[in-house]
C-alpha cells in the first residue's frame, strides 16, 4: 500500500514539472522612456556683428533770426511813396532747411544671458548685450530768400526805385552712434530640439553725437528804371555759426531670429532689431552778416551785424540692426538619468 502511493506521488511531481516547463516564460516590461534633457537652459556668452541701417533720416534746422536792418528802416514805411520795407529775419528764412542724414554703419560686441526651457517646446531668457558702432550719416541743405525796400519818387510820372535784399543760406549735418547696448527679454519656440525661433525686446541704450556748420550769403543791390544806366550791389562779409551735441539716450528695441544648437555648448544665430533713440535738437552758435562799413560819429553808430540767425536743429536716432552672432553655452542640458535594477 504505502509502495503504490510513493510511486503515485512521484509520478505526479514529474508531471507537473514537465508542464511547468511547456509554460511562457514572464519578463517584466521596460521602464518607460524619459524625455530629453532641457538643451536650452542655462547660462551663456558669445560675440555678434552686423550693420545698421538708418531710419528716420531727415534732419531738420530751423533759424530764429534778429535783423539790425530791418528795424533800422522801418520808419521808413510811414512816408508815402515807399511801397514796400525789408522783412525782418529774412536770413533765418535762408537757414532753415533738411537735410539728408541718413544714419548707417558696421557694429559688433559681444552678449550674455539665460536661457530655461519650459517643457519642449518653449524658451525663455533674458539677454544684455553692448557693442561698438561706426553708425555715421551726413547730409547738407540750402535756403534762400528775398525781399525788397521800394519807393516810388514823385517825380513826374513817378520814379521807382528799390533795394533788393537776397539772401543764401547752406548748412551741413552731420549725426551718428558711437556705441550702443539692450536689455532684452526673449520668447521662443522649438522648431525642432535644437533651432529656436524667438521674438525680442526691451531696453536700448547708446551714445550719439551730431555736428553742424552754417554759412551763408547776402546782398544789397540797387534797382533803378530802365532807363537810368546805373546800378549798384554791397555784399555783406558772413561769420558761420556751428554746433555740437553729444549725449547718452535711452529708448527701446524689438526684433526677432533664430538660433541653432550645431553642437553641444555651441549656438549661431541671426537676428534683425529695430531701435529707437528718439531724437535731439541742439542750437548752434549764430550766423552774423556784418555790415560791409563801419561809421562812428557822436550820438550815431553804424557797423557791426546788421542782420544774424540762431539755427536750431533736430536730428533723430532710429535704424535696424541685422547681425549674426554666436554663443558659448556653460550648462549644457541635464546629466541623464540612469536606472538601476
Amino acid at each position: 500500500m504505502k509502495k503504490t502511493f510513493s510511486i503515485a506521488t512521484l509520478a505526479l511531481v514529474l508531471a507537473s514539472s514537465a508542464f511547468a516547463a511547456d509554460l511562457p516564460s514572464y519578463k517584466a516590461p521596460p521602464p518607460p522612456l524619459l524625455p530629453p534633457p532641457p538643451l536650452w537652459t542655462g547660462f551663456y556668452a558669445g560675440l555678434n556683428a552686423g550693420y545698421a541701417f538708418g531710419g528716420s533720416s531727415q534732419a531738420n534746422t530751423a533759424s530764429f533770426g534778429a535783423d539790425p536792418l530791418a528795424a533800422l528802416t522801418a520808419p521808413l514805411s510811414a512816408i508815402p511813396f515807399v511801397t514796400s520795407n525789408f522783412i525782418p529775419g529774412i536770413t533765418a528764412l535762408a537757414n532753415s532747411g533738411s537735410a539728408n542724414v541718413n544714419q548707417n554703419g558696421f557694429i559688433g560686441g559681444g552678449q550674455i544671458g539665460y536661457n530655461y526651457q519650459w517643457g519642449q517646446s518653449f524658451v525663455i531668457g533674458l539677454e544684455a548685450d553692448i557693442q561698438g558702432a561706426g553708425i555715421r550719416g551726413r547730409g547738407s541743405y540750402a535756403g534762400a530768400s528775398a525781399d525788397s525796400l521800394a519807393a516810388v519818387i514823385p517825380i513826374g510820372p513817378g520814379i521807382p526805385i528799390a533795394l533788393n535784399r537776397t539772401a543764401i543760406g547752406t548748412g551741413d549735418i552731420q549725426a551718428g552712434i558711437d556705441w550702443m547696448g539692450t536689455v532684452r527679454g526673449r520668447l521662443g519656440w522649438l522648431f525642432t530640439p535644437t533651432f529656436l525661433v524667438y521674438g525680442t525686446g526691451g531696453l536700448a541704450y547708446g551714445g550719439v553725437y551730431a555736428n553742424a556748420t552754417h554759412n551763408g550769403a547776402a546782398n544789397l543791390g540797387l534797382a533803378l528804371p530802365p532807363g537810368i544806366p546805373l546800378a549798384a550791389s554791397i555784399g555783406f562779409p558772413v561769420v558761420p555759426g556751428s554746433g555740437r551735441y553729444s549725449d547718452t539716450r535711452v529708448g527701446w528695441t524689438a526684433g526677432g531670429g533664430f538660433e541653432w544648437m550645431m553642437m553641444p555648448g555651441w549656438s549661431v544665430k541671426a537676428e534683425a532689431l529695430y531701435y529707437d533713440l528718439g531724437s535731439a535738437t541742439f542750437t548752434s552758435s549764430p550766423v552774423l552778416y556784418m555790415s560791409p562799413v563801419a561809421i562812428a560819429a557822436p550820438g550815431f553808430a553804424f557797423g557791426g551785424p546788421l542782420m544774424a540767425n540762431t539755427p536750431s536743429t533736430r536730428v533723430r536716432y532710429d535704424g535696424v540692426i541685422a547681425r549674426v552672432g554666436v554663443n558659448y553655452h556653460f550648462n549644457w542640458g541635464a546629466a541623464p538619468v540612469v536606472a538601476k535594477y
